[in-house]
């Protein structure tokens, strides 16, 4: 089952990182097809969020088709956004892993690591579209 982790400091309203955090999920194959989400009175006790916020990011997943609500039952996966490229993660992960492993050694801090990161990443997307 899912955990979700809340960062104060990103800006991003939490419900959207709630959502953020299902769809990575569902993107790195760690959460499947009939797979149960924490109940809106797990998440709010872990968080320490009002239940409205809950409740909102589990609406908009399942507006996207990606959960299905079952009164009294709870909330489950119904859609996936996995490709077949998920056998590879772990090699993927490895690698990044060692990364971010000489970035620290080098000096970046978080912030650093997420702007190169991003930057990199969208200068490498726009690359290949041009």
């Amino acid at each position: 089952m899912i955990e979700f982790h809340l960062d104060p400091q990103s800006g991003v309203a939490t419900y959207l990182q709630i959502v953020r955090q299902v769809k990575d999920a569902l993107r790195l194959g760690t959460l499947d097809v009939g797979d149960q989400l924490p109940t809106v009175r797990e998440v709010v006790a872990d968080l320490a969020v009002n239940p409205n916020t809950v409740a909102k990011a589990y609406r908009e997943l399942e507006h996207e088709g990606l959960v299905v609500a079952r009164q009294g039952r709870g909330t489950f996966i119904a859609g996936t956004l996995a490709h077949a490229s998920v056998e590879h993660h772990a090699e993927l992960r490895e690698a990044f892993e060692r990364w971010l492993t000489a970035a620290l050694r080098a000096g970046l801090d978080e912030e650093s690591i997420r702007a190169l990161v991003s930057t990199t990443l969208r200068e490498s997307l726009a690359r290949r579209v041009a």
